[in-house]
């Protein structure tokens, strides 16, 4: 008989789990198998407002007897819409828009002067901001991990300056602007492949919707 055989005849008793050993198995699963978020860049933590007062006691919600009403939240609707080759992305939330547009549609390669493409494409955005009557907005910009941290820092800034300025152009002095310069800081898809460097070096213009 191998270690790992049991005599005939014989059961293995396993002892009852309790509710609590239960609920922790499922936490714990849960957590290994949740996946990893990745991190927003300080300032764009969105605000929902308070969910709206209802009367637990109103006859109308026509509630089955015993039956109790949950706590109340706003659910912040996400709404993603990609280009097919993956160079602009718009996500709509409760309330922000943010506009994701690739470097490689912007700017030449390790370069921060705009193409002629880019000013089209930043013009629409400026027509959407109009459209939205926002005051205030963010223009952060973002590299890969290739090169140095430094050199990432520094070029991701002067891209987003060179779009912001793009965009007072044509928004004219009546709009602030929060400028930041994040490297390779806050990936949204993985660096150890072409694809995702790719869709880490952006632009991102985002700002409040209209209410």
């Amino acid at each position: 008989m191998t270690a790992t055989q049991m005599p005939r005849g014989r059961r293995v008793r396993r002892a009852p789990r309790s509710a609590a050993t239960a609920a922790a198995a499922l936490l714990l699963t849960a957590a290994l198998t949740a996946p990893v978020a990745h991190a927003d860049p300080p300032g764009v933590t969105e605000n929902s407002s308070p969910p709206v007062h209802i009367d637990p006691g109103d006859p109308d919600l026509r509630m089955v007897q015993g039956a109790k009403l949950a706590p109340s939240k706003v659910l912040n609707i996400k709404s993603i819409v990609e280009a097919d080759d993956g160079s602009e992305r718009r996500q709509d939330t409760n309330d922000n828009v943010t506009f994701a547009l690739q470097a490689e549609v912007l700017f030449d390669k390790d370069s921060a002067e705009l193409s002629s493409d880019a000013v089209s494409r930043i013009d629409t955005i400026a027509s959407e901001i109009k459209k939205q009557n926002a005051t205030s907005l963010r223009v952060f910009g973002f590299t890969d991990n290739l090169g140095s941290a430094s050199h990432g820092l520094v070029l991701s800034k002067k891209r987003a300056n060179a779009v912001q300025q793009e965009l007072a152009k044509d928004l004219g002095s009546s709009v602030s602007f929060q400028i930041r310069g994040y490297g390779e800081q806050y990936p949204i898809a993985d660096n150890s492949t072409e694809e995702g460097r790719k869709k880490n070096r952006r632009v991102e213009v985002s700002f409040p919707r209209a209410s």
